[in-house]
């Protein structure tokens, strides 16, 4: 009998430990925010632990000075000048333009993750040799909007938005997770690549920064690419609230050719600029085809650059208003 008993304690011992250990080990596993840095009174560094990516990821958060209650978040992500998490200390929102004096005075959250310079803040299916590994769509949403509503009294109401590379991102998060985001704003981005000459401008993105868009959605015709284009996944937009605006690429009242950057601007963003105009007009009719409202910024100049980003923000406020119901 004594046996049976002390056979029985050993078991339960070891039954406590490995449930001990499961615990454990699921604890390890949890992003969780390793420290929160305020840089300004309306903008503050937090860095998370992210399981998905394997490493920790550093976001930047605008926010109110102290607004008594809860808020939505929009999230905004970044182009392809991005950079790596080693090389940027902060958004290119945050370097090139007004964002965080233009929303001190809104009552949202703006969350801007720093890095993911050619990843298309997307799930890779491969690590890259150059980009390493990228799960950005685990990491923006699965682990960070709990996190970020907990520290900034976030009240569960989010749209996301992002500028040309970050766009599509932006737009597969929403098409892929609509659940979790009321609205879309694109920024100059191409959302429709449907087209053989959309995809290789996405693969020379990637390349661009050293990567393998292999890598990121397979060979050109896998499926990973038709589930990756929001065009093709329209009917997840049903309901939400949608701003994308465009340029034609021509020079425009912020372009001057007096300076080396003010000639790449032209020669290099007007081309860009016009692909991204063709691009949009594809997303519209796409949307236009299956009855999805959508709010279309047309401009009849301006080339890929971010004097134009930072007055299509200004003028996207409306919409995110009524995305994020303020």
């Amino acid at each position: 009998m004594r046996t049976s008993v002390a056979f029985g304690v050993v078991l339960s011992l070891c039954a406590v430990g490995v449930v001990g250990a499961a615990q454990a080990a699921h604890a390890e596993t949890v992003a969780q925010i390793d420290r929160i840095e305020q840089l300004t009174p309306t903008r503050s560094a937090v860095f998370v632990d992210s399981p998905s990516m394997g490493r920790e990821v550093q976001v930047q958060v605008l926010h109110p000075v102290s607004a008594p209650g809860t808020r939505p978040t929009f999230y905004l992500l970044d182009g392809v000048s991005a950079g790596s998490e080693s090389e940027y200390t902060e958004s290119t929102w945050t370097q090139n333009t007004d964002i965080e004096a233009f929303f001190a005075d809104k009552d949202v959250n703006v969350v801007l993750p720093v890095g993911g310079t050619g990843s298309f803040y997307t799930d890779w299916r491969s690590n890259d040799p150059n980009l390493g590994v990228n799960k950005w769509e685990s990491f923006l949403a699965r682990e960070l909007p709990p996190l970020i509503d907990e520290a900034f009294d976030g009240n569960g109401t989010n749209a996301v938005g992002g500028v040309s590379m970050g766009a599509l991102g932006a737009g597969n998060l929403i098409t892929r997770n609509p659940d979790l985001y009321t609205g879309l704003a694109s920024y100059s981005g191409c959302l429709d690549t449907t087209q053989l000459y959309s995809q290789d401008f996405v693969r020379a993105t990637v390349a661009s920064k050293g990567g393998d868009a292999t890598n990121m959605w397979g060979p050109a015709g896998d499926p990973d690419w038709l589930s990756h284009n929001p065009s093709n996944n329209v009917e997840a937009l049903r309901g939400k609230t949608i701003y994308s605006s465009a340029s034609t690429g021509l020079p425009g009242a912020h372009n001057t050719a007096l300076t080396l950057d003010g000639v790449t601007a032209i020669v290099r963003g007007g081309p860009l600029e016009a692909l991204v105009n063709s691009c949009t007009q594809s997303f519209e009719s796409k949307l236009e085809g299956l009855g999805v409202a959508g709010v279309f910024a047309y401009r009849d100049s301006g080339t890929h650059s971010w004097p134009y980003y930072q007055d299509a923000l200004h003028d996207s406020w409306p919409t995110l208003q009524t995305a994020l119901g303020r």
